[in-house]
């Protein structure tokens, strides 16, 4: 059975937010790890004869739910998407309800509200951090630099800007996926009720037929 053209760009763009979902919570989870499971946004960064130590940092639970946002809508991508390659190969004709495609949207107003929490909480919380490293290390003028810096054992810092940074691009190319998986709905939601319009005007046409 071949899938309506909108719903094949819909599956295609569940792809593209999975791959996303996977890319944030793995870039986070490992400059996470580097830093011994500490979470470093909104943390602070000092200098001293030893190196840069990380001081301050959020609780752990803070990258976790970042990451569990991540990992969630991925998931819910994922199954998603094997649920319609399914649908398509068991029924002849594949169907989306008016009620389903309401409850889709729905779905994908939470979920851009968690991605943008995600995406703010991610930008912010660098911004924080980078700040107290351009302010604190002597001889650098970008957050960047810092990661050529030596840092005190057990942190690893030499790719922690660049994890922060490819974290949230992430999502927000994630959110932008899930913007344009909203407007492919809405037009599905549209064309069925377009669908559903002549159909009843078909069929209640007879009712209003006078003969000449």
């Amino acid at each position: 059975m071949v899938l309506p053209w909108l719903l094949v760009l819909e599956l295609v763009l569940y792809a593209g937010c999975f791959i996303c979902g996977i890319m944030s919570a793995a870039s986070l989870t490992i400059t996470q790890g580097h830093f011994t499971g500490q979470c470093i946004l909104y943390g602070t960064v000092e200098y001293n004869t030893s190196g840069l130590i990380l001081e301050n940092p959020s609780h752990p639970s803070l990258c976790y739910f970042v990451s569990a946002i991540s990992v969630s809508v991925a998931i819910y991508c994922f199954c998603l998407t094997l649920y319609w390659i399914y649908t398509s190969c068991v029924e002849e004709e594949v169907k989306r309800e008016r009620l389903w495609l309401n409850v889709t949207l729905g779905v994908c107003m939470k979920i851009l509200f968690f991605l943008a929490v995600s995406g703010c909480t991610l930008r912010i919380g660098r911004d924080r951090l980078c700040l107290s490293a351009l302010h604190n290390v002597p001889s650098i003028t970008s957050c960047e630099e810092a990661e050529n810096k030596t840092w005190v054992s057990p942190y690893n810092g030499s790719q922690f800007y660049t994890g922060l940074y490819n974290a949230e691009k992430s999502v927000w190319v994630n959110f932008f996926f899930w913007v344009q998986i909203v407007v492919v709905v809405f037009v599905q939601k549209r064309q069925g009720l377009g669908s559903r319009s002549e159909w009843s005007v078909s069929e209640t046409e007879p009712f209003f037929h006078r003969p000449v």
